[in-house]
């Protein structure tokens, strides 16, 4: 009888609790889950977080340059496309003359987006144009490919400033993916305007002068787009305003090195590091100097004498002919400041000191 009446108050005690718990204000309590930040490991074991979102900025553009500028004078230069299935370039590739025509890898296989083919330069009141024609067709290769315009604004053989220019591109005016660089030490072209001086250490392109327009006291200094046609692959606009209108000029595109920093790249390797791209070359196939490819320079704004360092070659073999070819002529560059005449070994040398 006892224990039928411990049972009894036992049930009677469950009843009264399980009527507690549902009487008002004594509702469960609602526990939120805390949030979890998904950590990826990388392949070298590194956690990296989930990409955050960015924001395009916003610049105020205002000049635009034209979407159908005029035409212009075109340069050529040598192309391997002919020659790719045999890895080699045919020919074009000169290392004393800073003449590279390397767009390969450096297992010598040809990679037709970096193959200059011709560029062209037109200009309007406001803007100069470079187009670059390419054997492909696709700056945004997935190598990641840039490319760039030289200008030499006193003709002397030494850049003073590079328009660079990175993917993704696209077929409209845009600054954002361009920079332009300058020199303002003078060693682009290491201690002589085109010879390799390697190695040297030098700090190149240095200055950072254009930043695609964010932060830029002129937002509008350089643009790039791609495929505007036939012969503009990838077509530069930049100002005359900043430019100004004498200088000589040069492209290039480059997926090796890529730093404009190092330019001229002749100067940090020897022809023996660097290889060639040549069979018939001593030092073929290439070595430490692969993908890349530049075009000579030509003279814009003045009438070049054809002793300017890295010209285009004339049709005439000298604008002013010599009394005795057999005597090495000193060319009017080296007479400036900051230049010494080797009359025994035909040597311009520069004695600017850095």
């Amino acid at each position: 009888m006892k224990k039928y009446a411990r049972t009894q108050i036992l049930l009677v005690l469950i009843l009264i609790f399980i009527l507690a718990c549902n009487l008002p204000g004594n509702n469960p309590i609602e526990v939120t889950p805390l949030a979890v930040q998904e950590v990826t490991t990388s392949a070298t074991g590194a956690e990296s977080q989930p990409p955050t979102a960015t924001s395009t900025p916003s610049i105020a553009h205002l000049m635009t340059p034209s979407t159908s500028p005029p035409s212009g004078q075109v340069v050529y230069d040598v192309e391997s496309s002919g020659t790719a299935a045999e890895k080699r370039a045919p020919y074009g590739d000169s290392y004393d003359i800073n003449r590279l025509e390397r767009p390969f890898l450096q297992d010598m296989t040809y990679v037709s987006d970096l193959d200059i083919v011709t560029y062209t330069v037109s200009q309007d009141a406001d803007w100069y144009y470079v187009s670059v024609e390419l054997i492909g067709t696709d700056p945004n290769n997935s190598m990641g490919i840039n490319y760039g315009v030289e200008l030499d604004t006193n003709h002397d053989g030494f850049g003073d400033h590079v328009i660079w220019v990175s993917p993704p591109y696209t077929p409209n005016w845009d600054t954002l993916n361009v920079k332009i660089y300058s020199d303002k030490n003078h060693n682009t072209g290491g201690l002589s305007a085109e010879k390799s001086d390697a190695p040297f250490t030098a700090d190149g392109y240095e200055a950072l002068t254009f930043n695609g327009g964010v932060g830029d006291a002129d937002p509008d200094m350089a643009w790039v787009r791609v495929n505007a046609g036939r012969q503009a692959t990838v077509q530069f606009a930049f100002k005359k305003s900043w430019s100004g209108t004498v200088f000589m000029l040069g492209v290039v595109a480059d997926s090796g090195l890529q730093d404009v920093t190092k330019l001229d790249y002749v100067d940090r390797f020897t022809e023996a590091e660097a290889g060639s791209p040549v069979k018939d070359k001593k030092y073929y196939p290439l070595g430490s100097l692969y993908e890349v490819d530049n075009v000579c320079r030509e003279a814009f704004g003045f009438k070049p004498t054809g002793y300017e360092p890295q010209l285009c070659p004339r049709e005439e073999s000298t604008p002013q002919p010599r009394s005795t070819p057999s005597v090495c002529q000193q060319p009017p560059y080296c007479t400036l400041p900051g230049y010494i005449w080797h009359q025994d070994t035909c040597y311009c040398e520069s004695i600017i000191i850095y």
